[in-house]
């Protein structure tokens, strides 16, 4: 299964993401060029904006779940 489809499953599932996230859950190095793709594609993906340790990062969530991964006819 490709990154793409791993994320969206992921997220369609209620899971947020972050880059370090991706990174250890799906081997994915460029998260923010997966969600730019998924947007394209359709998704409602919101952006928070989160700080920790002095550091911000991004963390990516879709605005409404629904855990089918099919609901958006993406075909992906």
């Amino acid at each position: 299964m490709s990154q793409e489809k791993q994320i969206k499953h992921y997220l369609n599932s209620g899971g947020r993401v972050t880059g370090l996230d991706a990174l250890d859950k799906f081997g994915c190095y460029r998260l923010s060029s997966v969600i730019f793709n998924l947007r394209a594609k359709g998704l409602d993906i919101k952006t928070k904006m989160v700080k920790s340790g002095g550091k911000t990062y991004a963390q990516y969530s879709l605005e409404n779940p629904k855990g089918d991964e099919n609901q958006y006819g993406l075909g992906l």
